[in-house]
Formats: structure tokens, sequence, C-alpha cells
């Protein structure tokens, strides 16, 4: 290992203090402490320093052997940017990454400690590329702890990480002994460690944390290409603010992405740089997707709170919500106070989340009718948010950002009904187009091809966003859920023997056994919870009930000791709650509302006391589309059940599962 005492060259000093560990045992407490003290932002509080102070002691005294002791390096305070916070302790020994968890003054291992400590060592995996070939042993450190046996024969995963060992001060020097004895490798080469990259994939959920509070989309996400093509979105999209507002030009952008691409996240990256209401470009981010605003709002709200507490200040979450919901609002909310109000919004720019789930004109006229009372409203959901910004005299922007195959509701018309609506009304605005609205899933229809023809329309490759980046063990996912769903058999199973190794997608008829396999895959807080179809009404023997409400908000965010939170793997979500968010690891649980039937999809409602076959087109189409959405909601893998089926429940009949289940076993897809 290279003896290093300096941050190495171009290397991104992540630590409050990094040293060879033989200089850190040389060197006096006070000398460490005034060093964290001098790279520490703002006032530490006197706890924290007398925990540097026990931490400082503890590693001092550890009988770590000469020539170990020779080949190591010590950093405290190691941030890891994902998770929005730093590792106590983290030490290159030889081969082994240790990352060292205090907790001063307790004696006892809690469970949230554990799993702190354990994502540390996850988030080092995934997402720092000079970790990631190499070993991590995550360790708890109780001070109060009395000594204990340990599993010093340490159990390590496939990928090279220990479960996280608890451990008693005096026990650290023998747990990483073993931990050394164990692992094999070569010995961690220390400037090339410093220089790695850390390339994060957060969920919406952590990015929209990160984005509002003030960081930029590069410190929180990615650098490979999906990341490149992010980044290149989002600056074509201020090109295109900038450019109509000193031209004093109108203008309406469509951005697309396969699922998980981070449309969302372009949209929140935009309004979180644009939140000064005296800003000429002041934005707003508007969704019709009420469980996503739901949960973003309470996780921004909960984290401005503890934000605020860690700076010695008290904000009460109600004044922390409302002022977060100024800044994501629903779409509906939006609509409504414009029908009202007859003047332009404050907003120049304002981006529209999920834009091809926006109503058709017969949706919207009815709904105006039946809750407003308006008769005489004759505009689709597209036209009247179009006109809102319209009303502005010199500029306005509009950004549409559209899924694939994701409308799953009725009404909801894809992106036609947009064109539609430019085509009908409002001729001189400029219209920006990803050159993949021509693909069918879109549902462009023919007004495409008459928008693209207009003098003031542009292509740009820039406005589509082709890599997942939810799925980041493997960016091909949405591929083969939409192989699936196409019934493309020969390039499913071609697409899923890329993924086998990297992306675990298993098939069973036993909902115990899924469930199992989904505690045993989680790791540290990883999240998990089982997804169904709306339309699925059958699985109530299962004890699955589609017709009792989940709140998204407990579901998303909430603890593994909350019985109504996605881990109790008791209440389950549906595509309308899980749209748009998602998790680690999910459980699909399938029902006899869209089955094979003589090598084609045949769908289904349920209504009374028996199935009634779907014939409608667009329904056929929102059906398809809740499973596409139900099937790309995973970042690291998934399990898909279908029932066995029951021949003596006439509204379970096995011939409404079996032919589904042996399609996919078709596809090569592992059965547990």
């Amino acid at each position: 290992m290279s003896d290093v005492s300096k941050v190495s060259t171009n290397a991104i000093r992540r630590w409050m203090y990094g040293e060879d560990l033989d200089r850190f045992d040389e060197q006096d407490e006070t000398s460490i402490l005034g060093e964290l003290l001098q790279n520490s932002a703002g006032n530490v509080e006197l706890t924290q320093r007398l925990a540097w102070r026990e931490e400082i002691r503890l590693l001092q005294s550890i009988q770590l052997h000469k020539q170990v002791r020779k080949r190591a390096r010590i950093y405290f305070e190691l941030a890891v940017p994902r998770l929005g916070r730093r590792a106590d302790v983290v030490l290159l020994v030889a081969n082994v990454l240790v990352i060292v968890e205090f907790k001063v003054g307790e004696a006892s291992f809690s469970q949230s400690a554990l799993d702190q400590v354990w994502d540390y060592a996850l988030d080092f995996k995934y997402f720092h590329d000079a970790s990631r070939d190499i070993c991590v042993l995550p360790v708890l450190v109780a001070t109060n702890a009395s000594p204990h046996v340990v599993n010093i024969g340490i159990e390590a995963s496939a990928d090279r990480i220990a479960k996280p060992v608890c451990a008693a001060p005096s026990q650290l020097a023998t747990i990483i002994d073993a931990a050394l004895a164990y692992f094999s490798g070569a010995p961690i080469e220390v400037e090339a460690w410093e220089r790695g990259r850390y390339l994060p994939t957060p969920t919406i959920v952590e990015a929209a944390r990160e984005l509002y509070a003030r960081h930029t989309v590069e410190n929180i996400s990615r650098c490979d290409a999906g990341a490149r093509n992010l980044a290149g979105t989002r600056e074509l999209i201020d090109r295109i603010v900038e450019k109509s507002r000193d031209t004093r030009r109108k203008s309406i952008c469509f951005v697309t992405g396969v699922p998980g691409a981070g449309k969302t996240l372009v949209g929140l990256d935009v309004a979180t740089r644009h939140l000064d209401r005296k800003s000429e470009t002041y934005s707003v981010f508007l969704s019709g997707n009420g469980p996503l605003v739901a949960v973003l709002r309470e996780a921004l709200a909960r984290d401005s709170v503890a934000r605020a507490g860690q700076d010695g200040k008290v904000i009460r979450k109600g004044e922390a919500r409302k002022e977060v919901e100024t800044f994501i609002q629903n779409v509906h909310h939006f609509r409504d106070e414009y029908l009202r109000d007859t003047d332009a919004p404050p907003e120049h720019v304002v981006l529209f989340d999920e834009a091809q789930r926006a109503w058709d004109i017969e949706q919207t006229c009815a709904f105006m009718q039946r809750k407003k009372g308006r008769a005489d409203f004759n505009q689709s959901e597209p036209e009247f948010l179009i006109s809102c910004l319209d009303r502005h005299e010199d500029w306005a922007v509009v950004v549409c950002l559209v899924g694939s195959g994701q409308e799953i509701n009725t009404g909801e018309a894809g992106i036609s009904e947009w064109f539609d609506a430019i085509l009908k009304r409002f001729h001189s605005w400029d219209v920006y187009l990803s050159p993949k609205l021509t693909e069918a899933e879109f549902q462009g229809g023919s007004a495409f091809e008459q928008v693209l023809a207009r003098q003031n329309t542009r292509e740009d490759a820039d406005l589509h966003l082709a890599t997942s980046m939810r799925s980041f063990r493997a960016d091909s996912v949405s591929r083969f859920v939409k192989e699936v769903l196409d019934l493309e058999i020969e390039s499913a199973k071609e697409t899923l023997a890329g993924l086998a190794d990297r992306y675990p997608i298993v098939l069973t008829r036993n909902l115990s056994r899924a469930k199992n396999w989904l505690r045993s895959r989680a790791r540290g807080s990883e999240r998990y919870g089982i997804v169904v179809s709306s339309q699925a009404e059958r699985l109530k023997p299962h004890a699955i009930d589609v017709r009792v409400k989940t709140d998204p908000v407990k579901w998303f965010l909430d603890g593994k000791e909350d019985t109504r939170s996605s881990y109790y793997l008791e209440d389950v979500a549906t595509e309308f709650q899980v749209q748009g968010l998602e998790l680690d690891w999910t459980c699909v649980v399938w029902d006899g509302d869209l089955r094979v039937d003589s090598g084609h999809w045949a769908h289904h409602q349920f209504r009374g006391s028996r199935w009634n076959r779907i014939n409608k087109a667009a329904r056929k189409r929102y059906l398809e589309n809740a499973y596409r959405v139900l099937m790309t909601r995973a970042r690291q893998g998934m399990v898909l059940v279908v029932p066995e089926g029951d021949d003596g429940d006439p509204t379970r009949s096995r011939d409404f599962y079996d032919p589904t289940y042996l399609y996919l076993r078709s596809l090569g897809i592992q059965e547990i």
C-alpha cells in the first residue's frame, strides 16, 4: 500500500481528516480534533466534539499487527453524498475497506444503527467506482458494550460485502484481523481509491431532498452515459428558457424517456434552481400524480425540519410543508386556481410531469360539468394549461415530461392531445420535440407529423433520456418489460440473459416464498414491497385486497417498525400509488386481469362475481401499462408471483393463471 499522507492528486476530498494509520497514532488528540473542527461547516456541538475525542482515543488504542498498521490509512467523517451523511470512520487496511460507525455511550446495537452502517457499505460498493471490486466490512461499535462472541468467520455475499459486525471497542482489532484472513485480494491502492469517482443513482425522493437543499444534480447523480444524457437535457432546457426570455417568445418542449431515466429529476432540477419568486425565470413543478406529490412534499418537509435541527434551528413541520407546497404543486390545483383567476400565473416556466397523463377533451369537459358546474367548458387539459401560460404578454416556457406507455387511467390521452392543442390554438409558439415521439408507445398520432412540419418546430436528440437510472444494476430492465408485454419471446429471452448476473428476476407461485426472497435480498434500509394491478380483485384469498386504500406517504417513507410501511409486506400498492416512485426490490403479484390466452394477452375486469372481457383498445392499453409500471419500479430486482389458481373457485380458475406462468417461465425466468 502506498505511503500517502496528503490528498492524492486530482482526488476530491470527501473527508474531514485523513492520514496513514501510523502517523495518526503519533499525533496528539488535540491536533486531530483541531483538523476535524477546521474542516467542519458551521458550529460543532459539544456532544460531537466529545464523540470525536472518544473515537480518536479508542482507535489509537487498537492493537493491530505492526505490518498491518503500516499498510493502513484512516479517514474521519467521510461523506456519503447520496445518503446526505458522513461515515464516522473508514479504514483502508491491506485489501479490506472497513467502515466503522460508533455509537458513543451506548451499550446495545439497534436495528436502525445496523441498517445505517450497512447502508454506508452498500453505497460504497454500488456507487464508488474504486470500491466496487474490493472487500467491504461494516462494523458497528457501541462504546459501552461488553465483549461478546462475534462471527469471526465473516458471512459475506457474492458482491464481497460482509454482514455488519457488532463489536465492543476492544474487539475491533480481532475483527479486522479475521477479515484480512477471510478475504483475499490485492492491497488497495490508496491514490487510486482516493481518486475514485462517486457515481450515485439516487431515488427520486433522495434526489428531491438534495436538490431542494440546493445541491446540484451533478453532486447527486452518476457520471456515466445516463447522467451525461441527463445533464445535456437540463442544459438544453436552460438554453430554451434563456432564448425564450431574451427574444420574448413562448415555447413548449417535450422531454421523453424510458421508465426510470430521470425525467422527473430533470424537472425538479430546473425548478429548484428557479425558486425565487422575484426572479424573471421563477418556475414551478406540476404533477397530476397525487401520490408522487404527497410523498415528495412530505419527504422534503421532514428533511427541512431535520436539517434545521442539525443547524440548531427550529422549524415546525407545518411551516416546512407550506414552503414545499409552492415548489411542488398538484396540476389539478393549479388548473382550478386559474379557472378562478384569469390573470397570468406568477411563473414564466412551468414543468408538467407525466404530461402523457393529461386528460383529453371528453374527460375534461365531463369533469368540468360534473364537478365545477361549467357546462360551457370545451378545452382539453393540455389546451387549458398552455392557455394559462399564454396569458403572459411577453414570454413563457412549458416543459412537458413524457413517459412511454405510462397512461393508466380513463381519459389519459397520451401526448397527442398536446399536439392537437398546439395545432388548434397556439400557432405562434416555438415547439421543441424529442425525436422519440414518433414511437408508437408515446401515442403521438398523426398530429405529431403536423407539428413537426411547422416552421417554428425543432427536433433535438437531447430531449430524450435513453438510459434508465432507476435500475442502476442494469439499464435494460425497461426494454425487457416492453418485450414481455409485446410478447416478443426471443428478444425477451436475450435481454433477460443479459440481466441475470446483475438484476435478479425470479418467478414463483407462492406468495410466502416471494416475501422471504425479498427479505433475504434486501440489506440495510433497502426498501421492498408488494405491488399489484388496481384491477387485481381476486387476490383476496392471498390477503391482498386492492380496495383497501394504502397511504403512499406511510408506505414509501415510514420505517420497518410501522405496519403501514412497504417493509411490512401487508399493505400493497397499485400502479396509481407507485408511478413515478421506486423501491429497491419489488414483488409483483399477477392476477387474472391480464392473462395469456392462446398466445395473446386477454384483458379483463372483475365485476360482481365474474371476470368481464375488456374490448376497448384504450382500456386494454391502460391495463398493459399498469403492469408496465409495476414491473419497472424496482431498482435492484423483483420477484413475480403468479398464483396457483383454484378450479373449485370459478373466479380463480387455473386457466386464468397457468398460461401466464408458463409464458413467463418460458422466457427463462428462474423459479424459486
